[in-house]
């Protein structure tokens, strides 16, 4: 099998992805909402991020308002190339930014023609990830909703076939939590990716698969009546 059989390629993914935007601008909750993330969300994000820094320790969350900017430039230039969809995590009741979310590492199968796949314009398989919440929001409704908003759009309108996470090995809070609402590990990628701390670090890979979608589905709804405000 040669790699043009299976691997990524779609015709003008940003394209795609403008589309979505212009057409949905944003996944809505009865707790939170995802708006395209965009510089008008840079004082809020800032805010968002003020916690105290043992909060982060094992994630990648931007503290000042320069660090905000280029988070938000580079969350766009992905979006531009085709590659994520950035969010900014919005708190329904008051509309504060706390925190933020995105669609990334977005893959296009060459699905051969005939095949009943073949020719389409969304993902095949994507990741969310760069998830972080101010520390009021955690514990709340808001990360079991955003995921729920999040895997609906991904296997519900984009019919993706998988949704895959990666945390920090370190990161047990964040594991529990991909646990919690049904990603399936995998397994430890060694010196995946780079740290908080500035190292290599170890992941821990999730994920849901579209077989697995309606139990999860129904799971995330069971939590969301359980979880807090």
């Amino acid at each position: 099998m040669t790699v043009s059989n299976f691997h990524l390629v779609i015709q003008n993914p940003t394209v795609y992805l403008e589309a979505m935007e212009s057409e949905n601008p944003g996944l809505q909750g009865r707790h939170v909402r995802l708006e395209p993330l965009g510089h008008r969300h840079v004082d809020g994000l800032v805010a968002a991020a003020a916690s105290d820094s043992s909060l982060y320790q094992w994630s990648l969350v931007p503290r000042s308002k320069a660090e905000v900017i280029r988070y938000i430039d580079t969350a766009l230039c992905w979006r531009d190339a085709g590659s994520a969809v950035p969010f900014a995590t919005v708190r329904v009741d008051d509309g504060a930014v706390i925190g933020s979310t995105r669609f990334f590492n977005l893959e296009y199968w060459a699905w051969p023609q005939g095949h009943a796949r073949h020719g389409r314009s969304a993902p095949d398989a994507c990741e969310i990830g760069y998830t972080w919440l101010t520390r009021a929001a955690m514990r709340t409704t808001a990360n079991t909703e955003a995921k729920l908003l999040m895997l609906t759009h991904a296997f519900e309108t984009w019919r993706a076939l998988r949704v895959c996470f990666h945390s920090d090995a370190r990161n047990q809070r964040s594991r529990a939590a991909l646990e919690r609402i049904g990603g399936r590990f995998e397994g430890i990628l060694r010196a995946h990716r780079l740290a908080a701390d500035h190292t290599a670090r170890d992941s821990a890979r999730y994920s849901i698969v579209e077989s697995e979608w309606p139990a999860v589905k129904e799971h995330l709804g069971r939590l969301l009546n359980q979880d807090k405000n």
